[in-house]
């Protein structure tokens, strides 16, 4: 068994009868992509969870730079699953998923937030910082996921609106506004993308978010692999913007897409990972000319909605320019962080 090596005592906690921890597997998959959705069901009264997705996290690339365990008792058909997710320098990413009718629920997630600070501590180690930030985003209004972070010395510090746009067959003439450039990232001709767009699209994110509340350094190649890890990711949803500076083309913004899977006799829509474009160029129409050309490529595609994720705080209010281009609120998630001194 190749995850036996991992379950070994010093790593994997103690958690009250009958249930144990371990590391997932394949074979754990579709009882995971059941847990996701009753989070979801909870949290927003419906679910968009999609197995390929989930397999990602558990046993494909995007398992790689995680740790997590879940909870599982007789049956061995996991009831609760957590996943540290190794963001960056400084930086990890915490999910938590219980299934509430679970009486001992409530130690399960004691427990289970206990281990990823530890998990979490390690990864820092690992990379020789001092000092990580550990960040998870529960459903606004989920009093009992609140509650248990809060316990686990959790604060909250952001909301954020995840937005929704119909896309409708005639929106595929949308184009750029005047003055504004919109292509995509050029690729080879066995379809990778060329090196210097890719670096172009980075260089675009870090100086767009630099003044962000929660802005940290993510390397390049941290960068590349984690939006490689989603299965909805595709080379030909990522576009660069130009201005024209005194007749040069002179890089704007970037908005880098992927692919959502199309529910029960639905179609399939397009998810807007990262939108940026730099302070310099703000104000000239640069986002919605990013956002036309991603409406315009749905509306090709047969795609029927375009979704994103917005700070509700953030200093630009992008949130009243997507309302204005017709997203609305589909439901909320809030920021909660906890800062650890490794030396402290």
């Amino acid at each position: 068994m190749p995850d036996a090596a991992h379950d070994t005592p010093h790593t994997v906690p103690a958690l009250p009868s009958p249930w144990r921890a371990r590391v997932p597997r394949y074979a754990d998959v579709d009882a995971l992509v059941a847990l996701r959705r009753l989070d979801e069901l909870q949290g927003t009264g419906e679910s968009h969870a999609a197995r390929p997705g989930i397999e990602s996290e558990v046993v494909g690339l995007a398992s790689w730079t995680r740790r997590q365990l879940v909870a599982v008792a007789d049956d061995d058909v996991p009831r609760a699953w957590i996943t540290v997710h190794d963001r960056a320098a400084g930086r990890a990413t915490v999910w938590g998923y219980f299934d509430r009718d679970v009486p001992e629920v409530d130690a399960i997630a004691e427990t289970f937030y206990r281990w990823a600070e530890d998990a979490a501590v390690a990864m820092a180690r690992l990379r020789g910082v001092t000092a990580t930030r550990l960040d998870e985003s529960p459903f606004a209004g989920d009093t009992r996921q609140l509650g248990w972070l809060a316990r686990a010395g959790y604060a909250e510090r952001r909301t954020w609106l995840h937005m929704v746009r119909p896309v409708t067959p005639d929106e595929a003439r949308l184009t750029a506004r005047p003055g504004v450039t919109v292509r995509p990232v050029e690729r080879h001709e066995n379809g990778l993308p060329v090196a210097t767009d890719l670096q172009t699209v980075h260089e675009m994110l870090e100086t767009s978010f630099q003044d962000h509340f929660n802005s940290y350094r993510e390397s390049f190649t941290e960068f590349v692999q984690r939006l490689r890890e989603d299965p909805g990711h595709s080379w030909d949803h990522w576009w660069l913007a130009y201005v024209d500076d005194d007749g040069r083309p002179v890089p704007a913004g970037t908005v880098v897409c992927s692919s959502l899977a199309a529910p029960a006799g639905g179609a399939p829509g397009t998810y807007v990972e990262y939108i940026g474009v730099t302070r310099a160029a703000r104000g000239r129409g640069v986002a919605k000319s990013l956002l036309a050309t991603v409406i315009a490529d749905a509306a090709r595609s047969g795609r029927d909605r375009v979704a994103l994720e917005v700070d509700a705080d953030s200093p630009t209010r992008a949130d009243e320019l997507y309302r204005s281009l017709g997203w609305e609120t589909e439901h909320v998630t809030e920021s909660w962080f906890k800062d650890l001194d490794l030396d402290g």
